[in-house]
């Protein structure tokens, strides 16, 4: 499976498309299942890039943990999560509050 991650040019974050839009968590982001499904989301990706709304658009591997989508490489769960030297910072810390 592959899920669309950019990150948002007006301020730099991490995102994800989920639903229609840009999401600040992976949890819900739209998965593709095949290649039909990959293309709609590179041609998404593609477009809001040249709009100006994200950079640095790719098509990631994430696998279904419990109901909830992940990123399958540690880098990109670091960027879902946020900084791994404070825990306290990110959107881990949104989780716990």
């Amino acid at each position: 499976m592959k899920i669309l991650t950019a990150n948002r040019l007006s301020d730099g974050i991490a995102v994800w498309y989920a639903d229609g839009g840009w999401a600040e968590t992976v949890n819900h982001a739209d998965l593709a299942h095949d290649k039909a499904a990959e293309d709609r989301l590179e041609a998404i990706g593609a477009k809001a890039y040249a709009a100006n709304e994200v950079v640095d658009v790719n098509l990631i591997d994430a696998e279904v943990v419990d109901g909830v989508v992940e990123p399958v490489r540690l880098r990109e769960r670091i960027r879902a999560a946020g900084p791994t030297i404070r825990s306290d910072l990110g959107k881990q810390a949104a989780k716990a509050a």
